[in-house]
């Protein structure tokens, strides 16, 4: 336990979105000087109580304390008076402001005639990226700047704001290796300033990098608080889950089928060339390497979204058009996106006609969607993925993560594919998730499913894959077996490096 008293405490708050229980009589400390790790799987509670802390929804009973006394949290504006910043997975910035226009938001510098002091502003700006040792021109729109970038600019506003208490929900969760590095150098710089920092993340590798104590939550209630040292990830697992969670890679041996689909040559100048490869029925094959190889650009290209400028698509001795998804679904090809809150859902939809969307047709009578036929098949689904909601006449919107990435599942398992082509199926989720959704996709192939996948993470690549196809600046530059797969033979042909002898 740190010496002195807790900048922040957490007294049995609770929260409730009518019939269903968020968050139930949680406690925990936050101390100046310490990055505290908040865990738990998808609905256990974790955005709620990030959003109390925001200001965003209020506890329905409960306390939350600075310095020993009770805050009434209100607003967003009252938790940044208080001195909390919170720092999201997605940034807020106005995009046609510049940076140092949204750093200074809501306490511009004043000069004659109480008229905002550009100069006094920009040079604010200039000594809070001194401060965090980055480089970033306060001038530029914010518009255009990575999603990295955008991070720090919200952490140049929480300090200076003289925030007391950083809250980083999933900050890391679209950002490179060396991205995550810089921001890590950033929440240190933090942390070792007096800061709390309150880290939330599904990575492990990163909270045991970054963190001194870890919260687990289960269900919307507190497990446990403990110091990390004396946990293993195993332990912290099998409190998050409240199980032993077996085989993360539950991968089954089958023996593939007949080609399900053939891609060949297929090219689209300068994003990818001449990329060609099959998968068959029963297999399950990854495009792995780094962002921006052309991966996800090609499996958008055969499922018809993205264009292509020659090459051929072939599902079931047919030829697919160039983009059409329509032609690809009748063709029993699927795809679930990476980003499923812009391509893979409509947010403000209920759950259940996000599920029947792509059946809509076939679930009519008449020409007329009934609402009794689209609650069944909606239910079934999401049954069958163990899907957590209040109703589901709920917007997704409402859902965890981990939960929304399972609609999405829901909604092209629905179709009953003949080709399922998943891109990070996983990113986002917690370990819990990611294991049920690697025993699906194995069940699937088990069924004479070809399973064509996309993932940054070695680990599922190399624990779900039959084969190995490895892209580079737009080219498929080596296809490993399960067997001769490793994690180095992969990065060396991601990165065009030999592997010294």
């Amino acid at each position: 336990m740190p010496d002195g008293s807790p900048i922040l405490r957490v007294r049995e708050v609770s929260k409730s979105f009518g019939a269903v229980a968020a968050v139930r009589d949680v406690s925990f400390d936050l101390y100046g000087g310490e990055a505290h790790a908040l865990v738990g799987e998808n609905g256990a509670g974790k955005s709620t109580i990030v959003n109390m802390l925001a200001g965003v929804h209020r506890p329905d009973a409960g306390t939350i304390e600075l310095d020993g006394h009770p805050q009434d949290l209100s607003t967003p504006a009252a938790a940044k008076a208080a001195g909390i910043a919170v720092i999201y997975q997605e940034p807020t910035l106005f995009p046609d402001l510049s940076v140092a226009e949204n750093i200074a938001m809501g306490r511009h510098p004043l000069g004659r005639f109480n008229t905002i002091d550009r100069t006094a502003m920009v040079q604010r700006a200039d000594q809070m990226f001194g401060r965090l040792g980055v480089s970033i021109d306060p001038n530029r729109p914010a518009r255009g700047l990575s999603i990295a970038d955008q991070q720090l600019v919200e952490i140049a506003k929480a300090i200076s704001a003289d925030a007391r208490v950083v809250v980083m929900d999933e900050p890391t969760a679209a950002l490179t290796a060396v991205e995550v590095e810089r921001l890590f150098k950033v929440a240190r710089s933090l942390r070792d300033g007096g800061a709390a920092v309150m880290f939330i993340s599904h990575r492990f590798e990163e909270v045991t990098a970054l963190c001194q104590r870890v919260t687990i939550m289960r269900d919307g209630r507190h497990v446990s608080t403990d110091l990390l040292s004396d946990l293993t990830v195993d332990a912290m697992v099998r409190k998050m889950v409240g199980r032993d969670l077996g085989a993360l890679f539950p991968k089954q041996d089958v023996e593939p089928g007949e080609v399900a689909v053939s891609v060949r040559n297929l090219t689209r100048d300068p994003v990818y060339a001449d990329v060609s490869f099959e998968v068959r029925a029963g297999e399950i094959v990854a495009l792995a390497g780094l962002v921006g190889s052309g991966r996800s650009e090609v499996v958008q290209s055969i499922f018809g979204v993205d264009p292509r400028d020659s090459g051929t698509v072939e599902v079931g001795g047919r030829i697919l058009p160039p983009g059409s998804p329509k032609r690809a679904m009748a063709a029993g090809v699927a795809l679930v996106p990476e980003d499923r809150r812009q391509q893979g859902l409509l947010m403000e939809l209920s759950i259940e006609r996000n599920v029947t969307l792509p059946r809509s047709r076939s679930l009519s009578q008449l020409g007329f969607l009934t609402g009794s036929r689209e609650r069944r098949s909606a239910k079934e689904w999401t049954e069958r993925l163990k899907t957590k909601y209040g109703r589901l006449s709920d917007e997704v919107g409402t859902l965890s993560g981990g939960n929304q990435q399972k609609v999405v599942l829901a909604k092209w398992l629905a179709t009953k594919p003949k080709v399922l082509i998943v891109d990070e199926p996983t990113r986002g989720i917690d370990v819990g998730t990611k294991a049920e959704v690697h025993r699906l996709m194995s069940s699937l192939a088990a069924d004479g499913v070809a399973v064509l996948m996309v993932s940054s993470e070695l680990p599922e690549v190399l624990g779900m894959a039959d084969r190995v196809l490895v892209m580079r600046e737009g080219r498929l530059v080596a296809e490993l077996r399960r067997a001769e797969a490793t994690e180095e033979a992969v990065m060396f042909a991601a990165t065009g490096q030999e592997a010294a002898s």
